[in-house]
């Protein structure tokens, strides 16, 4: 299940187990989350379910505090959301009119002629003057209101050696894509815009093919999971839905975040299915397999490549409408800000404020795409895990930071997910259809061994 916003998902793993030493007794194994009963009304214990009564007995178990906090904190972000658009257009703007943009293109060509070196160059420091730019409203973002709706934690300091980390990557990664579309725009200046589209899907699927084996150790650490009562299930569920895994991966998000996550992330031969410590620590087995049975639909129904279909294609539309929205802008203010095409590494600043603008406006469209894939997962996982109590208790979760009632016009502007009303009524409509999954307690899967049963879990 994507349990949270971030681009590039926190992912968590175990410290190895050490030796003990002599005298030290032996480590016992830390005891799962205990499954809870299902409200009434979710039960079937009458002989049948309503959906409709069901999900509201699974939503009534929030708090109305909780609930409060839980709406403030996700419809603040819709305002966080357009001041932040504003903020860095602003810095956009700014780099334009006071020249410093110029600045940067002629001192990366002062210092050497190669054309690619100059990419480099400038993006560089493109980048890191966006940054401390956007410093203030990016701290409070990411370090004052997660510390203030209880969501992170990290130290002031640990969060700008979170950011600097991000900054390194964005420098190598950001490189790359810029030497690529810079040297794809000289080549062919008049299709750039359809030619830097299949160039820019290639890139998206290059960075997912890397995301869980080179950019998620920069952040964590991650390690297999050990514990065969947690692991042997979530192979089981695996193999039974065609994935062949040998192995699953464990990080240590809990150093950063409150947060619950988990994912199956990689291409091509990088796939790994990982859970976050905070999911492991706070959830039953029933829970932790309806959530990866969600993170499977993902990989069966190949949504990362449908993904990249659909994506190719906005991408494609947004780069012809930027296409015409850069020049008739450089046109206009061409003696200001001194930008002569396309092809001009000082035009990079409005290429940003046009491809911002654009994004902004069809973030509605985007949201749908992605809603609709998750909601086609969390029906896969239902269907595959058959855990639809601990699907719902997940999905309270959730609730700690997403908006768990919106209006269906908000649902459709603002988010990415399916809302928690949405998937709790998913789950209690399809457990009202199967029967077989109704019992006043839900059961969790035995152990597969004695041994397993007695495999230590430790962080």
């Amino acid at each position: 299940m994507h349990l949270h916003r971030s681009t590039l998902t926190l992912l968590l793993a175990a410290a190895a187990f050490a030796a003990a030493p002599v005298h030290a007794q032996v480590a016992t194994p830390t005891p799962l989350v205990a499954a809870q009963s299902p409200p009434a009304a979710a039960s079937g214990a009458s002989g049948s379910i309503d959906p409709v009564a069901a999900t509201s007995a699974y939503i009534a178990l929030m708090s109305p505090e909780a609930k409060t906090r839980s709406n403030a904190y996700f419809e603040g972000g819709y305002w966080l959301d357009l001041w932040e658009f504003l903020w860095t257009s602003a810095v956009f703007v700014l780099l334009l009119y006071a020249g410093i943009s110029v600045n940067m293109r002629d001192r990366a060509a002062a210092m050497v002629r190669w054309k690619p070196a100059q990419s480099v160059i400038y993006w560089v420091q493109f980048l890191v003057t966006l940054s401390i730019l956007s410093l203030p409203i990016d701290v409070y973002r990411g370090y004052f209101r997660e510390h203030q709706y209880g969501m992170s934690n990290l130290t002031l300091g640990g969060w700008f050696g979170e950011r600097g980390k991000g900054l390194l990557i964005g420098v190598v990664l950001g490189s790359l894509a810029i030497t690529g579309f810079y040297a794809i725009v000289r080549k062919v200046p008049r299709t750039w815009w359809i030619w830097g589209s299949i160039a820019g899907i290639g890139f998206l699927a290059f960075i997912a093919l890397i995301v869980p084996v080179a950019i998620v150790p920069v952040f964590n650490h991650p390690t297999r999971l050990a514990d065969q009562r947690v692991v042997q299930p979530i192979l089981s569920l695996a193999r039974a839905n065609g994935i062949d895994a040998q192995e699953v991966w464990e990080i240590d998000a809990s150093k950063q975040t409150k947060r619950v996550s988990a994912n199956v992330s990689g291409l091509m031969g990088t796939e790994r299915i990982t859970l976050n410590d905070n999911l492991l620590s706070r959830s039953s087995l029933p829970e932790i397999e309806a959530v990866m049975g969600h993170e499977m639909g993902h990989y069966v129904l190949n949504h990362v490549y449908k993904g990249l279909v659909v994506f190719g294609v906005l991408t494609l539309i947004l780069f012809a409408a930027v296409r015409l929205l850069f020049e008739r802008l450089r046109r206009k203010y061409e003696a200001t800000w001194h930008v002569s095409g396309i092809g001009d590494l000082a035009g990079l600043p409005l290429l940003a404020l046009c491809i911002g603008a654009c994004l902004f406006v069809i973030k509605p469209v985007t949201n749908t795409v992605i809603r609709t894939q998750e909601y086609e997962a969390d029906v896969f996982g239902l269907n595959a895990a058959r855990q639809p109590d601990g699907f719902a208790r997940a999905a309270l979760m959730l609730s700690e930071y997403r908006k768990m009632e919106p209006g269906p016009i908000e649902e459709f502007m603002f988010f990415d997910h399916p809302s928690g009303h949405t998937r709790i009524y998913t789950a209690m409509r399809w457990k009202a259809e199967n029967p077989s999954t109704w019992s006043p307690v839900i059961a969790a899967a035995p152990a597969t061994s004695p041994a397993a049963a007695d495999t230590p879990r430790t962080k």
